[in-house]
């Protein structure tokens, strides 16, 4: 701790993402007090404190990107993963209404965190039960763009969180129209938006959600197991 860290002191239980710089598979590690760092909800485990920051700062930053608004449909594809569970809970805190998309096994429970509306994307008519929307969320990049486009508003925002290359069909829409289109941007962390998620949680309004734990040597098999691609909310490396 040095002299210029005011927001925490030694004993402090933390929560914090280790980006840019990584190295957070360890028993201990350093980091800048000036990351995105901060006392962790008193009403959450270890575990849980782990699995709120990479997803749940990462929806936040593209739904305010978004101006998302009360009111507004926003749909949610790939509602069920890392990102996806944090982006559905959050559009419906700042009272919107939620459809999430997501697979069979999992429309009940995603339901359960908050969405108004589930879609099947397993079914094969699934694009014929869109509706028109304020915000179109893709937490993976699934969703042909065509879709999207047409069930966007005239005014609506696209928003991926991944990062894939703009197609012609996307600079055209954006630049003929007044659909804002919204990508795989990098953004800074602040210690603000660790506190903002912070009270979220202890409110109530922000649940963490973890699919499986392992343990630190089990960090091969935990990969493994994440690449398969069917994970629901986070996978957290316990280090106790």
């Amino acid at each position: 701790m040095g002299a210029s860290v005011k927001h925490l002191k030694e004993g402090d239980q933390v929560f914090a993402t280790a980006l840019p710089y990584f190295g957070s598979y360890a028993e201990y590690t350093c980091l800048p007090a000036h990351v995105s760092m901060a006392a962790k909800p008193t009403n959450t485990t270890y575990e849980e404190a782990a699995a709120i920051p990479i997803g749940a700062k990462t929806a936040l930053h593209y739904l305010r990107k978004g101006n998302i608004r009360p009111g507004q449909r926003v749909l949610v594809y790939g509602a069920s993963g890392s990102v996806g569970t944090y982006a559905v809970q959050l559009a419906k805190y700042f009272g919107a209404k939620v459809t999430g998309v997501c697979s069979t096994t999992n429309l009940k429970w995603v339901r359960s965190l908050g969405a108004d509306t589930m879609i099947d994307y397993t079914d094969k008519n699934w694009d014929q039960q869109l509706d028109t929307y304020d915000i179109i969320f893709l937490a993976i990049d699934k969703c042909p763009f065509s879709i999207c486009n047409k069930t966007l508003a005239i005014d609506g925002v696209y928003l991926d969180v991944t990062n894939p290359l703009k197609s012609p069909v996307m600079w055209w829409t954006a630049l003929t129209t007044k659909k804002k289109i919204i990508m795989g941007e990098d953004f800074p962390g602040s210690v603000e938006d660790m506190l903002y998620l912070k009270d979220l949680v202890e409110a109530g309004h922000l649940k963490p959600v973890i699919d499986r734990c392992y343990a630190l040597d089990e960090v091969v098999e935990a990969h493994r197991y994440v690449d398969k691609g069917h994970k629901k909310g986070n996978v957290v490396i316990s280090i106790l």
